[in-house]
């Protein structure tokens, strides 16, 4: 059985594919997951910085920190202005109360938040902020539930919830499109851990699965890009 940390190590051996094909987040859930102002940002576990070069096209200071090298090394190459290191959520590369923000997309489920919920603190200014947000895929429309039949659907766990030192949290829902291409489509389904872990040729025939999809769904079918519905979930807490 495949466990949880080779899923969440396997990332690395697909950051360019992950870079073409996983989604931005929509900047109604950035407006609502960031204090007012010029906060100090950390994206953790920034991935290849989807996420981090939104924060830094506002205008903030953002640092990125990932565990995965692979991921990092394409995040400094279409971010190069960023700083970025490597770490975890359970062993965080930053001084004491360095950043207002913390901010974990996607990611939060891969986290021990026994040991990172107090790292997280640490890093934090007083009244800092823990944001952690999802997007998943809007199943409701016919040809995204038959892709999740063929790749999996969208992950349901979330993870722990926010604890104390924090006060309670908040949530809430988005829902928007994001206009994907085929080959972006593809990239997508290939930056899935689940996907990546598998061996060569079952790999190969899921693509072909998804391939068959797009040339004969009639919402796909001689189409240049799709409308991929997302619902985008979001949770904040402060110290």
């Amino acid at each position: 059985m495949i466990t949880v940390n080779e899923h969440a190590s396997s990332f690395g051996a697909a950051a360019d594919a992950y870079e073409r094909g996983r989604p931005p987040y929509p900047e109604e859930a950035l407006d609502w997951l960031l204090p007012s102002g010029r906060p100090r940002v950390l994206d953790l576990g920034a991935g290849t910085g989807k996420l981090t070069r939104q924060i830094r096209d506002r205008g903030l200071d953002v640092v990125a920190v990932d565990p995965s090298r692979g991921m990092l090394t394409e995040l400094q190459r279409v971010l190069p202005d960023v700083p970025a290191q490597l770490g975890t959520a359970e062993s965080i590369p930053l001084p004491d109360n360095s950043v207002d923000v913390v901010l974990v997309a996607q990611a939060w489920h891969w986290v021990d938040s026994a040991r990172a919920l107090p790292e997280i603190c640490r890093v934090l200014t007083p009244g800092g902020r823990l944001g952690l947000i999802w997007n998943l895929r809007d199943e409701s429309a016919d040809w995204v539930q038959r892709l999740g039949e063929i790749i999996g659907s969208a992950e349901t766990d979330r993870g722990d919830r926010i604890t104390a030192p924090f006060g309670p949290p908040s949530s809430a829902v988005f829902n928007w499109t994001h206009s994907v291409k085929p080959d972006e489509l593809l990239d997508l389904v290939a930056s899935r851990s689940r996907i990546i872990l598998l061996p060569a040729d079952e790999r190969a025939a899921v693509l072909a699965q998804v391939r068959q999809l797009m040339a004969t769904h009639p919402a796909l079918l001689g189409r240049g890009s799709y409308e991929l519905p997302y619902v985008t979930e979001c949770t904040r807490a402060s110290l």
